[in-house]
C-alpha cells in the first residue's frame, strides 16, 4: 500500500497489533480527502495508483471510515482555535466523538493536546 516511513515505532506496532488482532481501525473520511490530495499533488506516493490503494482499502476488513456527521461539526465548532487546518480540526473531532486514540505525527495536533494520540 503507502509507504510508511512516517510513522514512529510504536504506531506501527499498534496498527498492526489491531490488524493482528481483527480490531477495527477508524478512518476519518476526511482523512480520505487528505490522501488524494497529497497523492494528486506528489507529497504521498502510493505504491499503486490510487483508485487500487483505496480499492485495496476498502478490501481490508478492520478498516472502518467514520463519516463526517453533524456531531462531530458541532465538536469542531466546540475546539476553539488550537487548530486552523479544517482537515485536521474535522479529524481530531472524529477522534474525540468517537473517544478514539488518533495515530499522528501532526505536532500541531499533538501540541494542542486536544485528543489522546499514539505518536
Amino acid at each position: 500500500m503507502a509507504e510508511s516511513k512516517k510513522l514512529s515505532r510504536q504506531q506501527t506496532q499498534a496498527l498492526e497489533g489491531a490488524v493482528r488482532r481483527s480490531e477495527p481501525v477508524a478512518l476519518s473520511s476526511i482523512s480520505l480527502l487528505e490522501i488524494a490530495v497529497l497523492a494528486s499533488g506528489g507529497k504521498l506516493r502510493p505504491r499503486t495508483s490510487l483508485d487500487e490503494f483505496f480499492e485495496a482499502l476498502q478490501k481490508i476488513p478492520v478498516f472502518r471510515v467514520l463519516p463526517l456527521t453533524y456531531e462531530i461539526a458541532e465538536e469542531v465548532a466546540s475546539m476553539g482555535n488550537a487548530l486552523r487546518d479544517p482537515a485536521d480540526r474535522a479529524i481530531v473531532a472524529t477522534a474525540r466523538v468517537h473517544r478514539l486514540r488518533l495515530v499522528t505525527s501532526d505536532q500541531r495536533i499533538i501540541e494542542s493536546k486536544l485528543v489522546l494520540v499514539i505518536e
